[in-house]
C-alpha cells in the first residue's frame, strides 16, 4: 500500500508522520549502529581516528562503542587475525545478538594481507563468520571505514522483516568455534560459510587442466656494449 506523496507533506506540516513499519524499523536499527570495541592491528588506530572529531563518526549514529558484545550489533574486525586470535573473534561474534553485522576492516582481515604465506596468519576472517561489507587497503583511511559504514546501512534499509534470515528458525544457531589441532585450526573453515569447492566448480578445475602448459620463451643474449663502443686511442697512435 502506497501513500500519496501530497498526503504525506500536510501530514508532516501537523506534525504527523506516516510511514510504513517496514521503513520505521530500518531507520532505527541504521540510525543507531553500535560497534564493539576492540581492535586486532594497525586498522584498528584508523578506526579509532574515524570516531573523533575531524572524521566524527557520532554523524551516522555508531559512536556508541560498547565494550560487551551483549550490547554490540556490528563487529568491525580491524587487522591481522591470527590463528590464535580467530577463536576468541568467533566466540564474540556469537554472543552479540540478532540482527549483527561484521565489517572486514583492512587487507589482512579479507584475505591475510601481507602475510597470507605464514603459518600463523588466518587467510580471511569469511571462513569462520559472514562478512556484510568488505573495506580494502592496508590499512584503509578512516574515510573508507566511513564509506564501508554508509555501505552496510544502504543494505540495511533493503532488508525486509520477512525475508532476513537472523529471524529464522532454520538459521538460528552459532557458529562453529575452531579449536587447535595437529594441523592448525579445526574445522579448517565452516562450511556453511566458506566452501573452496563452491567458489571454484569443478568445470573451472577441468577447464584449467585442459589449458595449454605454459613454456617460457629463451631469451635472446643480449649485446655488450663494451664491444660496441669505439676503441680508445693509445698515446703511439696519435703521431
Amino acid at each position: 500500500m502506497s501513500i500519496d506523496e501530497k498526503l504525506k507533506n500536510e501530514l508532516w506540516k501537523s506534525g504527523i508522520f506516516a510511514v510504513k513499519l517496514q521503513e520505521l524499523y530500518n531507520w532505527g536499527r541504521r540510525s543507531s549502529v553500535w560497534p564493539m570495541q576492540f581492535g586486532l592491528a594497525c586498522c584498528a588506530i584508523e578506526m579509532i581516528a574515524a570516531t573523533c572529531a575531524r572524521y566524527d563518526l557520532a554523524r551516522f549514529g555508531a559512536e556508541v562503542f560498547r565494550a560487551s558484545p551483549r550490547q554490540a550489533d556490528l563487529m568491525i574486525v580491524s587487522g591481522t587475525v591470527t590463528k590464535k586470535m580467530a577463536p576468541m573473534v568467533v566466540r564474540l561474534y556469537n554472543q552479540m545478538p540478532e540482527p549483527k553485522y561484521v565489517i572486514a576492516m583492512g587487507s589482512c582481515a579479507i584475505s591475510g594481507g601481507p602475510f597470507r604465506d605464514g603459518y600463523n596468519v588466518l587467510k580471511g576472517i569469511d571462513r569462520y563468520i559472514p562478512v556484510d561489507v568488505h573495506v580494502p587497503g592496508c590499512p584503509p583511511r578512516p574515510e573508507a571505514l566511513l564509506d564501508g559504514l554508509i555501505k552496510l546501512q544502504e543494505k540495511i534499509d533493503a532488508q525486509r522483516i520477512a525475508g532476513m534470515a537472523s529471524y529464522s528458525k532454520e538459521n538460528a544457531g552459532e557458529c562453529p568455534v575452531p579449536r587447535y589441532g595437529k594441523k592448525g585450526l579445526e574445522p579448517k573453515y565452516n562450511p556453511e560459510i566458506f566452501n573452496p569447492r563452491q567458489s571454484w566448480p569443478e568445470q573451472n578445475t577441468k577447464q584449467l587442466l585442459r589449458m595449454p602448459q605454459y613454456k617460457p620463451v629463451p631469451e635472446t643474449p643480449k649485446p655488450n656494449p663494451s664491444s660496441q663502443m669505439p676503441s680508445t686511442p693509445k698515446p703511439g697512435d696519435l703521431s
